[in-house]
């Protein structure tokens, strides 16, 4: 019986299943190895995709970093033009007031001088007259007369006659020696005040000069900022903080502000003060600003050195510059009552003044940024903003 045939045909069947078994191995492995091959590279791009994303934040917030310290450059650079500005700006309108003054003085010296020399001339012929008359009665021999009287009382009549017209003359004499030194004096005023004038113009055409160049290179650095550009979100984060600082100084203002007598508040006033200036209101009480900003004041439209004027009698809590508002004056009006003016060209009065209701304060201009001339104005009651248009006529 042979039984080789079977075993021989089974050990055939394990050689060939088991090749086929190492094929389908070697091929798997093969597959294994592609796809992990595959892997390796999908993640070694993925892992330089998230290089180059993080290399591009990176970046990013270099430049944005670079951009705020250029931003805060530039603001500084335009906080020291609106100060230089309001410096000069104050200076010309002391100068331009001194010169009114001048012009003034002079014209009261100028018809002092003329009737003088009017009185002059008028007691001058009085003088003539009276001297011709002396002359002509033969009065200027004044012993001779009295000893030429026959009668005794006549004598007593000339010399009470002459003691008369000698009185006369002596007043006359003295009344135009009155009127000659006055004459000098006020020729001699007036040659001062003249010179004056005169220093006065040359400085007030050098002031001017020197605010124009002071505005050209505010307009610069105003230029420059504007190139800066930022999203609204950082538009709207940059006036949360210009109005969260401005808030914090009020309430730091409003503690340290002592009572003053006369000081009531405005509480009794609406609709009875003045506007700070004549101007349209260009932006309102409440209405949108930023986002979800609102305006806390009013934005009144006016052209450059037009003097701002306080609503209410107060002193002066603030005089300086504020990011975002410019030159900023702060008035106490008493009984928790502030009001506000802000972007201006000049401050005409420092911390501690007393003010006067309708006194000018300030000259308006464009500080802070403002593209645009004009007065920024607010009235606040516990530090709270406050629609000024309930209280201004």
């Amino acid at each position: 019986m042979n039984i080789s045939k079977p075993i021989l045909e089974r050990s055939q069947f394990s050689t060939g299943y088991a090749f086929f078994i190492g094929l389908v191995l070697m091929f798997c492995s093969f597959d294994i190895l592609a796809q992990t091959d595959a892997n390796v590279k999908n993640s070694a791009k993925t892992n330089q995709q998230l290089s180059d994303i993080q290399q591009a934040i990176n970046q990013q917030k270099q430049t944005l970093s670079s951009t705020n310290v250029e931003i805060s450059d530039l603001e500084q650079q335009l906080k020291t033009d609106d100060i230089a500005i309001g410096e000069v700006a104050r200076n010309l309108a002391n100068t331009s007031s001194s010169l009114t003054t001048t012009r003034q003085k002079l014209g009261q010296l100028s018809a002092e001088k003329k009737q003088l020399t009017l009185a002059k001339k008028q007691q001058e012929q009085i003088l003539a007259k009276q001297l011709r008359a002396a002359y002509s009665t033969g009065h200027h021999d004044y012993i001779k007369l009295i000893l030429n009287q026959q009668k005794p009382s006549n004598v007593q009549r000339t010399i009470t006659h002459y003691q008369y017209l000698n009185a006369a003359r002596i007043k006359e004499i003295e009344a135009f020696k009155s009127t000659i030194t006055q004459l000098n004096d006020v020729t001699a005023q007036y040659q001062q005040q003249a010179e004056q004038l005169t220093q006065l113009t040359q400085t007030q055409s050098q002031q001017k000069q020197l605010l124009e160049l002071s505005k050209t290179k505010q307009k610069q650095t105003l230029k420059a900022l504007n190139k800066k550009a930022l999203t609204e979100q950082q538009k709207l984060t940059k006036l949360e903080r210009e109005e969260s600082a401005l808030v914090a100084l009020l309430k730091k203002m409003a503690a340290t502000a002592q009572k003053v007598d006369n000081l009531i508040g405005l509480s009794k006033l609406k609709r009875k003060l003045s506007w700070p200036v004549k101007g349209q209101i260009r932006h309102r009480f409440g209405s949108s600003k930023q986002g979800y900003l609102k305006w806390k004041g009013v934005f009144l439209s006016a052209p450059i050195g037009q003097q701002v004027k306080t609503i209410h009698n107060g002193t002066i809590l603030f005089s300086d510059w504020l990011k975002g508002y410019g030159l900023v004056s702060v008035v106490d009006h008493g009984d928790g009552y502030m009001s506000l003016y802000g972007h201006n060209q000049a401050l005409l009065k420092a911390v501690g003044d007393r003010v006067e209701a309708g006194e000018p304060i300030a000259l308006v201009g464009q500080s802070g940024g403002q593209a645009n001339s004009g007065l920024y104005f607010e009235i606040r009651h516990t530090g709270i903003a406050v629609n000024p248009k309930l209280w201004c006529k």
